[in-house]
């Protein structure tokens, strides 16, 4: 099901068809440093990953991490949307890109498509961020895309960024 379109790019929902390129996004080196290993190591590990977070996200909120594809040739380049964690009060935003595609504006894009979506289609009033304390890239998408700071958060033991916009 596609959630938005923009200029370049099309975000819809994850399918079961998506596992191979699941499989190669959370193995990314970038990934495992920024985001953690999820254990998906094989093709069924990904088709479980598929279920049990963006699958199972639609189903419980109405929104979840959706598949990121250029427009006009369908190449799945990343994913972004909104996740209801339950560390969190607020829905966050997360998006991930495979390394071969980042540095052409492709986040940029995705994210502040999908906080036009989260405000105007969903009623949001309040999104978060979290970024890991040495991921100064994705802070600075954030902020770009009109993101603040607001401050230190522990999860797990982990020091995390919290940014947040408030509409």
């Amino acid at each position: 099901m596609l959630v938005v379109r923009t200029e370049r790019l099309a975000l819809r929902h994850f399918t079961e068809e998506d596992a191979p390129f699941i499989l190669e996004l959370l193995n990314e080196p970038g990934w495992k440093l920024f985001i953690g290993d999820r254990g998906v190591n094989n093709l069924d590990d990904a088709m479980g990953y598929i279920e049990t977070v963006p699958l199972a996200s639609y189903s419980k909120n109405g929104f979840g991490l959706n598949a990121v594809e250029i427009e006009n040739d369908g190449t799945l380049v990343g994913m972004c949307g909104l996740i209801k964690r339950d560390t969190l009060e607020d829905v966050d935003i997360g998006f991930a890109l495979l390394s071969r595609f980042e540095g052409r504006g492709y986040a940029q894009e995705a994210v502040n498509a999908t906080l036009t979506h989260a405000r105007d289609q969903l009623g949001l009033k309040r999104i978060v961020a979290i970024t890991t304390k040495n991921h100064t890239r994705s802070g600075r998408l954030l902020e770009r895309v009109g993101m603040d700071f607001e401050k230190m958060i522990s999860q797990n033991g982990e020091q995390l960024r919290l940014y947040s916009v408030n509409y």
